[in-house]
């Protein structure tokens, strides 16, 4: 069946869990969606993973909209929600709904998904007005890094964890279908999770949320350049393909790669003639 924010939805009202992870490309997003994972976040996570950046904030509205079409591809089932990268629409309501319709239109989502709370407010009123469904994001948000002093669970005393409640229930009367929560202690979480209508997916906090989200380079094994407390291993895929690549390697190198099997062969009348 195919997932949609309603679908969303409809799973929060029964008490069922979402399931999301991130992807960046077709064939990732066509194992997925064959997985029956509910939804793909194409996350601007791809600077890291991807692209090599020490963060988020060099993605760019066409790094976006170039694998967002890519994965939207891959997805017959799978609700793809596409992250709006940095400035692209805190500068201004018009930039938010002008970047989001071309996060829908170009890459081809079905979502779109943003960071902040009461401050982003009028973008996602005006976004939703506009016809296009808009997931939140709160807590952890790495786009906001500097200005949180670096990659730190938020939500630990009152004052922060006060308006991380108020900043969702804004959220939600803004419109937005959804809210993610990273790196939130799991008793808030759940708290806010309880206190909402909208479900919410966790990263990072609990079991509590309505649903969960990992990138998928994390819960394989693929990405080692640091590992967050929050990610569970469910295969080592990175040595298996370190491993394959080695093997690759040295079968080339005494060239017993390729071999009869995956060659091709040509008759020796053929051949003959062409001496």
């Amino acid at each position: 069946m195919k997932n949609t924010v309603s679908t969303f939805q409809t799973m929060k009202e029964n008490g069922e869990k979402i399931s999301m992870l991130t992807a960046y490309d077709y064939s990732t997003a066509k194992l997925i969606d064959e997985a029956g994972i509910n939804g793909i976040l194409v996350g601007d996570s791809l600077g890291n993973v991807i692209l090599g950046y020490t963060d988020t904030l060099s993605v760019t509205m066409d790094d976006m909209i170039h694998h967002g079409r890519a994965v939207a591809r891959g997805c017959k089932n799978t609700l793809v929600v596409i992250d709006m990268p940095f400035m692209s629409y805190q500068t201004s309501v018009y930039d938010a709904v002008v970047n989001a319709g071309r996060l829908m239109k170009e890459g081809r989502g079905g979502a779109v998904k943003l960071e902040g709370g009461i401050e982003v407010v009028a973008q996602i009123k005006a976004i939703t007005s506009a016809g296009i469904p808009v997931m939140g994001h709160l807590g952890m948000t790495p786009q906001s890094v500097n200005m949180l002093g670096g990659f730190k669970v938020q939500g630990k005393n009152e004052a922060v964890a006060k308006k991380m409640i108020e900043d969702a229930i804004a959220l939600q009367q803004a419109g937005a279908f959804s809210i993610v929560l990273e790196c939130v202690p799991d008793r808030l979480a759940k708290m806010i999770s309880e206190k909402l209508t909208i479900p919410t997916i966790g990263i990072g906090a609990g079991v509590g949320c309505d649903g969960q989200i990992l990138v998928y380079q994390d819960m394989l094994g693929m990405f080692k350049d640091y590992v967050p407390k929050f990610v569970k291993k469910y295969a080592d895929v990175g040595t298996i393909m370190t491993e394959a690549f080695q093997n690759y390697d040295k079968e080339v190198k005494e060239s017993s790669f390729p071999d009869a099997a995956h060659s091709f062969t040509i008759k020796d009348d053929v051949l003959e003639k062409l001496y």
